[in-house]
């Protein structure tokens, strides 16, 4: 696990091939078949080189979600210890970690009726009303939330207005055990390095093609899978009010606040063990 852009995919080959086994993705986009350049979902050889599960293994219009990512895999890693010893699990989504490593607490049923309103206000008063809202009534979820993704935003605090706790503390009730040993490695650099590393690949995306990506993802932009950096960033452009320069720019600053948010979260996880990016050896994970 890691920030965006740090180097996991290629790692992540590296171990699965020196312990001989199969990868499963941890990313709450790269799972969605629509979505390819905007979420550095691993190239034609990267997936060629080691079998990769939840890659591109749901639609957009499939609810996918923390609970449902736990479940998905531990079945495959039930399959896959069938035939393996081990199993690497890579990517940056620390709630879908999380699931996997500890479970989720079921959150108690909400009143439908503070959902509706939720949906009602933001339509209204729009993104900088919610986002307020969430800041204000819990401080502690904003600080690591994907701040420009609104499904989550109103979730938490439909959660908060309904329950009178934040989402997080269904999230660290109870420790699930697992049958197996769970080693947690972290990949980091330095930020100015990620961060000139993020900058770059936003460029090399737009070039690939990420504008045409978007413009056939249009009439879907108001599901969840859509809600993410990389795509909403085209709507003004595509309504005439930024330029495309400008756009490429938001990209970059909201994908380096999303690998910051990243590392807040995991480096509160006292278990993974941090290696430098550039220099960890697979000899020196596994050993």
């Amino acid at each position: 696990m890691g920030p965006t852009a740090v180097g996991k995919t290629s790692f992540a080959i590296q171990l699965a091939k020196a312990l001989n086994t199969e990868i499963i993705s941890a990313d709450a986009r790269q799972c969605y078949k629509e979505l390819n350049i905007g979420v550095a979902r691993p190239n034609q050889e990267e997936l060629a080189a080691i079998p990769h599960h939840f890659i591109a293994s749901h639609s957009i219009q499939d609810t996918v979600n923390a609970a449902v990512f736990e479940q998905y895999a531990l079945e495959k890693v039930n399959d896959l210890f069938a035939t393996k010893d081990s199993v690497v699990m890579v990517g940056g989504t620390g709630l879908y970690i999380k699931a996997f490593c500890e479970g989720l607490d079921a959150i108690p049923p909400i009143d439908p009726s503070i959902r509706l309103s939720i949906a009602k206000a933001y339509e209204t008063a729009g993104l900088d009303w919610l986002q307020s809202e969430v800041a204000q009534k819990d401080p502690i979820y904003w600080a690591q939330a994907a701040q420009d993704n609104p499904h989550r935003l109103m979730r938490a605090l439909e959660v908060m207005l309904g329950a009178g706790a934040s989402i997080l503390s269904f999230q660290k009730q109870s420790k699930k055990e697992r049958p197996f040993k769970i080693v947690k490695i972290g990949l980091e650099m330095p930020r100015a390095q990620l961060y000139e590393r993020i900058n770059q690949r936003v460029l090399n995306m737009v070039e690939g093609g990420l504008e045409q990506e978007v413009i056939g993802l249009k009439s879907f932009f108001e599901l969840n899978a859509l809600q993410t950096v990389g795509y909403q960033e085209w709507l003004s452009y595509f309504e005439g009010k930024m330029s495309k320069e400008k756009v490429i720019e938001l990209i970059q600053q909201n994908t380096r606040r999303y690998a910051k948010r990243q590392m807040t979260w995991f480096k509160k996880d006292a278990e993974i063990q941090w290696y430098q990016a550039e220099t960890a050896t697979t000899v020196e994970v596994i050993l």
